[in-house]
């Protein structure tokens, strides 16, 4: 049997291809690499063998011969758009992009009678929480997203949600993801040397940016708003390393196994504020670069911090790499190789 992922080639889902490389499973990556990266198939192609389809969700078609000709027991869906300022512009690229695909891929998933669906989510669909317990948001906390991209992936978990209902065999797990960041924790001669990580260009992530500016491929970065409700006043962000992330759905398969369906927060419920990262990174590296503070952007929540108890209770997952400084040292030196490619 095999596990079908799509945007495999992609930053989170190609560290997910990484693992289950690793454990020699049997792998079918879908992707269309509009963000994804062909450098990224050819360095996974070093770690083992999988079957690589370019192309793009939304030709059902195409899709459908993919279940037809291979033998798929679960799906792990990644491919979505994501960036929030982008969703506030261009809402319908998202409600396509995201909950109409997501729907079809449902759809083909029931015809097919597949057993496992594990969802990429996100914290944007909790939105700006009136009040948060000491512990962080909660499974159980009210979903309100304020922006397209919280929405088109909470409309995508209520398709999700209700098709397990209508169908007692197909299981799901949800995973709202707070801020991802870093790149592949591989070690050679005692040195970090990641070999994948975050290679999107034109990426909005913070640790991402602040890393382009440490190896002076940016000449500056900003802070969108410094009035923030916060004791900084810059956002707060709950950052997960990538590696963590990506353990938690190798977890999800074997969850299933003997365990109904579930929405789970993956976090280190551990907040750090915009500032906090750019400090970090600059000490890190050694490189005081200039940051500049402009206008709060719309759809930004001021603090995002998960509740973990969840997934570590009930699901058993235990994160390796809880530390902001190896985050942004795993993203510093991935971008020093990007640099240089």
């Amino acid at each position: 049997m095999s596990i079908l992922i799509t945007g495999g080639a992609g930053y989170i889902g190609s560290h997910l291809v990484k693992q289950l490389l690793e454990k020699n499973e049997d792998i079918i990556i879908v992707d269309n690499l509009s963000t994804g990266s062909m450098k990224t198939i050819d360095t996974l192609t070093k770690i083992g063998n999988f079957k690589f389809i370019e192309e793009n969700l939304k030709n059902f078609t195409k899709i459908e011969e993919i279940f037809k000709n291979n033998n798929i027991d679960t799906i792990i869906h990644f491919a979505a758009s994501i960036v929030v300022p982008e969703s506030m512009e261009n809402p319908l690229k998202y409600y396509m992009n995201n909950t109409v695909n997501t729907i079809n891929l449902v759809n083909i998933a029931n015809k097919y009678k597949i057993k496992k669906f594990i969802f990429s989510s996100t914290a944007a669909v909790y939105g700006e929480p009136v009040s948060v317990s000491e512990s962080g948001i909660s499974e159980e906390d009210e979903t309100n997203p304020i922006n397209p991209y919280g929405n088109s992936k909470l409309m995508s978990e209520n398709i999700i949600k209700d098709t397990a209902l209508a169908n007692k065999y197909f299981k799901y797990v949800i995973f709202r993801y707070f801020n991802v960041a870093g790149a592949d924790i591989n070690y050679t001669n005692d040195e970090l040397t990641p070999r994948i990580g975050q290679s999107f260009p034109n990426a909005t992530h913070l640790i991402k940016i602040a890393s382009e500016c440490a190896t002076k491929k940016r000449d500056k970065m900003s802070i969108f708003g410094n009035t923030y409700n916060t004791n900084d006043g810059t956002c707060i962000r709950d950052y997960i390393h990538v590696d963590d992330l990506a353990n938690a759905h190798i977890k999800a398969i074997d969850y299933l196994d003997d365990n109904a369906s579930e929405v789970f927060n993956v976090g280190y419920s551990k907040g750090s504020s915009v500032k906090k990262v750019i400090s970090t990174m600059k000490k890190i590296t050694q490189n005081n670069f200039k940051v500049n503070i402009q206008d709060k952007r719309a759809g930004d929540p001021a603090n995002l911090i998960s509740d973990n108890r969840k997934i570590i209770n009930k699901m058993k997952w235990k994160p390796k790499y809880n530390d902001l400084e190896l985050i942004c040292k795993s993203a510093f030196i991935w971008e020093q190789k990007l640099k240089n490619l």
